[in-house]
């Protein structure tokens, strides 16, 4: 390929996209980055251009509960790039409490960006990669996904297991040239989880967890739970333990 590959990543203005986003420049990538906050999205664009002179960078204003503009958004990026090598459904909301406690709303947001809004992406990647024969789909799932969840995790937990679905129900049409992979990030410093106060057994910094994930994803690999230690281990743990140890363990 005489051009480099272009990776679209959304949710690419903080945490773990931001983080993807500059390890995947730095790979050599062409970078397609969606999400609501432009500023930051303009600001990481020429972080990218200081540290790796001629990357090519496209920033465009999304949000993945716009159905009209996911499909548009990811048609524009394809239609600007001619071709989009790689696609990373990351976007995601971390929002969430017990149900029955009068939170529906904060619950129903989780559940509209990180499966609804998954599900959308997941549509127009694929149209892109069916139109064009080839690519890659990635989509960001959780070790929570693995099992039920307990409280304000309960609806975020079954959100990120729905993601998981539909990577394996996609594996499973093996559409021609196209590779999914799911991935499983265990506890990673992100935005996303900055307010959390009590110490979380097991996290790491976001580049280092960022990596893992990355080096997973150039590897293709259909799942990954990463970092893998200690997550490898905990995942087939916690598929087979009891539900009063697995409310322990996360």
């Amino acid at each position: 390929m005489d051009q480099p590959p272009v990776v679209l990543i959304t949710g690419a203005s903080a945490g773990l996209g931001e983080e993807m986003a500059r390890q995947f420049a730095a790979l050599g990538y062409d970078l397609a980055l969606g999400a609501r906050r432009t500023d930051r999205l303009e600001a990481l664009r020429e972080r990218i251009v200081a540290e790796h002179p001629g990357r090519r960078v496209s920033v465009r204003a999304l949000d993945v509960t716009d159905d009209a503009a996911v499909f548009a958004v990811f048609q524009q990026f394809a239609d600007e790039w001619g071709r989009i090598d790689r696609v990373i459904v990351n976007a995601g909301l971390g929002k969430g409490a017990p149900l029955g406690t009068g939170r529906f709303d904060a619950n129903r947001a989780t559940a509209m960006v990180n499966f609804v809004g998954a599900l959308a992406q997941t549509e127009a990647a694929l149209q892109i990669f069916r139109a064009q024969g080839r690519g890659h789909l990635v989509l960001i799932s959780s070790m929570s996904a693995l099992r039920g969840m307990r409280r304000s995790m309960t609806t975020y937990a079954a959100t990120k297991a729905g993601v998981a679905a539909i990577a394996e129900g996609v594996r499973s049409e093996r559409i021609p040239g196209v590779d999914v992979s799911v991935i499983y990030p265990g506890y990673i410093r992100s935005e996303m989880n900055e307010h959390v106060t009590q110490k979380t057994r097991f996290i790491v910094d976001t580049p280092v967890g960022v990596r893992a994930m990355v080096t997973a994803i150039e590897k293709r690999k259909v799942k990954a739970y990463v970092p893998a230690w200690p997550w490898l281990p905990i995942g087939a743990a916690l598929r087979v333990l009891p539900l009063s140890i697995v409310r322990k363990m996360v």
